[in-house]
């Protein structure tokens, strides 16, 4: 795929882009986040999208991470449509012996916050998007070949055209930089469900 294609959301002050990878450097206190349990609403972090009215595909990215180091430094996938509807997932420091890896759904100005805790010592993770209509599967991958389900949502907002690309961000007074590469978009690995049928 060709990164041409993507464009700023909020443009980071530090970032380079390569025929086959971008690097951002984080600014500290940036973050996406909107109400749910703290309260506050924070909408200033830097995301890198493509638009796309296709139904069904999946997108894949790399993500390298080795310099992250401070609680909540992050960088993942996104799908950003406006500031009150948007899903990242991401893999966010906590400390020495632990990270979180997790995924933010956001509808209607409320998130919410999915994770599992992994080893500090993972920092390189692939992440793979996909999207049936307006609902959506998250998985990702710690070689790029075995792919774990995170999480499947639907996005009220997520039924026509979309946004979705990458970010990284520093919540607290941080700073490190995030490299995204092996961008690729396929047909839809996240197939139709073979089980129960709908009522």
């Amino acid at each position: 795929m060709d990164i041409k294609n993507f464009k700023w959301t909020r443009e980071p002050s530090q970032y380079e882009i390569f025929n086959d990878r971008v690097e951002i450097v984080t600014k500290p206190n940036t973050d996406l986040w909107q109400r749910t349990y703290y309260h506050f609403r924070n909408d200033n972090a830097p995301v890198f999208q493509m638009e796309s009215d296709e139904k069904y595909f999946s997108f894949v990215v790399k993500t390298e991470f080795h310099e992250s180091h401070n609680r909540f430094d992050q960088c993942g996938i996104v799908m950003y449509l406006d500031s009150e509807n948007w899903l990242k997932a991401s893999v966010e420091y906590e400390n020495d012996e632990f990270q979180h890896l997790g995924s933010v759904v956001t509808n209607g100005g409320y998130s919410d916050w999915a994770t599992t805790e992994i080893n500090a010592d993972v920092k390189v993770v692939w992440y793979r998007f996909s999207r049936r209509l307006d609902d959506y599967c998250i998985e990702c991958s710690f070689d790029g070949k075995t792919y774990h389900q995170m999480r499947i949502c639907h996005v009220f907002k997520g039924d026509g055209k979309i946004s979705f690309g990458i970010y990284a961000c520093s919540p607290e007074n941080s700073s490190f930089k995030a490299v995204f590469s092996n961008f690729e978009i396929t047909e839809c690995q996240w197939k139709a469900h073979d089980g129960q049928q709908p009522d």
